[in-house]
C-alpha cells in the first residue's frame, strides 16, 4: 500500500515513508452527516438468544453456497413462508410472542397471522446480520377497509436502502428493478393506485398481478396489487427494534410508534375496527416530519478528514447496529484490513482513493466510502 496505517487504538505509529510531499488536499466521497433517527433500540447480535435459534432451526442452510445478499434474504423470507401456514381467524394462538415458540408450534401444523410472521422474520433476519425492524400498517378506510397488517422492512447493502418484505404472502413491491420501502409503497399507492409497481412473489421474484387469500368463510378469493398496496396506506414503525432479545420485558416500549408526518396523515384518521388507531387516544404514536430519519442509512461511514504537511487524520462514525470494526483498503486492492475508528495516513506523494466500510458483529458490511488525497 501506498500509505502507511498508524492505529491510534493500538499506539502504534509507523512513519517510515521516503516522500515526505504534502498533502494539498482531502476529497471524501462519504456523506458529511447523519440525522438523528426516531428508533431507540436495536437487536444485540451477541445475545446467546441468537446462537441458539440459528442452532436450533439452521434458517442458513437454505442460503448455503449464495453469495448475492439480497438473494440470502429473499431465500430466508421464502424459509419462514414455507414453514408457516396461514390462518388468521383462530380464537387463539400459541408461541405467546417468542419467534421460537411460533415456529416450534409452526413445524407441528399450526396456523398463524401476519404478526406471527413478522415476529419470525425479525429474528432470522437479524440473526444474520440483516437489520430489520417491524411495523403494523392498514388501509384505513372506513367503511370499506380497515384492517390490519403486521410486516417488516429488511436493510438491503446491495440496493443500500430499507425495503418492505412480507414474509406472511413472501411479497415485495419494486419499481424498476428496485425493492421498494414502505413509504414508497404507499406514494406510489397515493399517486396511482401503484400502477407503475410490480409486485413480485418469492426468492425468484415471480412477477404476479393477484394472489389468493382466504377469507372469514373460509373461501378462497384473489387479491389483488393495488389491494395489497392500499395496506400501506397507513404504516406505523415499533420504536424499540429490539423485540427478539428482550419481549417480553420490552412490550410497552413496543407500543411507542412512528408515524410519518405530511399531508395525507395530517389530513386523514387512520381507522381501524371501524374507529381511531388506538394509538391515537393513548398518545403512542410520535409523529416524524423528516423522512430521511425515519429511511435512515445504517451502513454508511461518515468520515471527518484533516490534513497537516504529509499527514492525514482519519475519523469514523458510523449508526450501524452492532458495529464490529472498520475496515479499509486502496481502492485497487482485493483485501480489507480492520482498523479501528481512527487512522492516520502518511501521503506517498501519488493521488489514490482509499476506501473504508462499516463490518457488523454478524460479519455483514455496509456501503464503501473511500478520500483521495492529494
Amino acid at each position: 500500500m501506498k500509505y502507511l496505517l498508524c492505529l491510534f487504538c493500538s499506539a502504534m505509529l509507523l512513519t517510515a515513508c521516503n516522500n515526505r510531499s504534502s498533502i494539498t488536499g482531502v476529497q471524501v466521497d462519504c456523506p458529511e452527516d447523519t440525522v438523528k433517527i426516531p428508533f431507540t433500540s436495536f437487536e444485540d447480535l451477541s445475545s446467546p438468544k441468537f446462537d441458539s435459534f440459528r442452532t436450533k432451526y439452521r434458517p442458513d442452510t437454505v442460503f448455503h453456497g449464495e453469495q448475492d445478499e439480497f438473494k440470502r434474504i429473499l431465500l430466508l423470507r421464502s424459509w419462514i413462508s414455507g414453514i408457516i401456514k396461514i390462518s388468521d381467524f383462530e380464537p387463539d394462538y400459541p408461541g405467546e410472542g417468542y419467534a421460537d415458540r411460533i415456529l416450534d408450534a409452526a413445524l407441528k401444523g399450526q396456523g398463524f397471522h401476519c404478526g406471527h410472521y413478522m415476529i419470525v422474520q425479525n429474528a432470522v433476519m437479524n440473526a444474520y446480520g440483516y437489520l430489520t425492524r417491524c411495523f403494523g400498517a392498514g388501509p384505513g378506510v372506513k367503511n370499506v377497509r380497515d384492517g390490519h397488517h403486521g410486516a417488516n422492512e429488511v436493510w438491503s447493502n446491495t440496493f443500500h436502502k430499507w425495503f418492505l418484505s412480507d414474509a406472511k404472502y413472501d411479497h415485495h413491491f419494486e419499481k424498476d428493478g428496485i425493492p421498494l420501502s414502505a413509504l414508497e409503497v404507499r406514494d406510489e399507492y397515493l399517486k396511482n393506485k401503484g400502477k407503475d409497481v410490480l409486485m413480485v412473489k418469492g426468492s425468484n421474484r415471480e412477477v404476479i398481478e393477484s394472489d389468493s387469500l382466504k377469507d372469514k368463510t373460509g373461501k378462497w378469493r384473489q387479491v389483488s396489487k393495488e389491494e395489497y398496496m392500499q395496506t400501506f396506506t397507513w404504516i406505523a414503525w415499533e420504536g424499540s427494534n429490539d423485540r427478539f432479545v428482550h419481549w417480553p420485558d420490552n412490550s410497552n416500549a413496543l407500543s411507542d410508534l412512528v408515524m410519518y408526518k405530511d399531508d395525507y396523515s395530517d389530513n386523514n384518521t387512520w381507522i381501524r375496527d371501524g374507529k381511531p388507531h388506538w394509538a391515537y387516544a393513548a398518545h403512542r404514536f410520535t409523529f416524524i416530519p423528516d423522512r430521511k430519519a425515519i429511511e435512515w442509512r445504517p451502513d454508511e461511514v461518515i468520515i471527518d478528514a484533516a490534513s497537516n504537511g504529509d499527514k492525514a487524520v482519519i475519523k469514523l462514525k458510523t449508526q450501524m447496529p452492532n458495529l464490529k470494526t472498520f475496515q479499509m483498503k486502496n481502492e485497487g486492492d482485493s483485501v480489507w484490513q480492520n482498523i479501528g475508528d481512527s487512522v492516520v495516513l502518511t501521503f506517498a506523494g501519488q493521488p489514490e482513493k482509499i476506501l473504508f466500510r462499516p463490518v457488523n458483529l454478524a460479519g455483514v458490511a455496509g456501503m464503501e466510502c473511500g478520500i483521495t488525497l492529494h
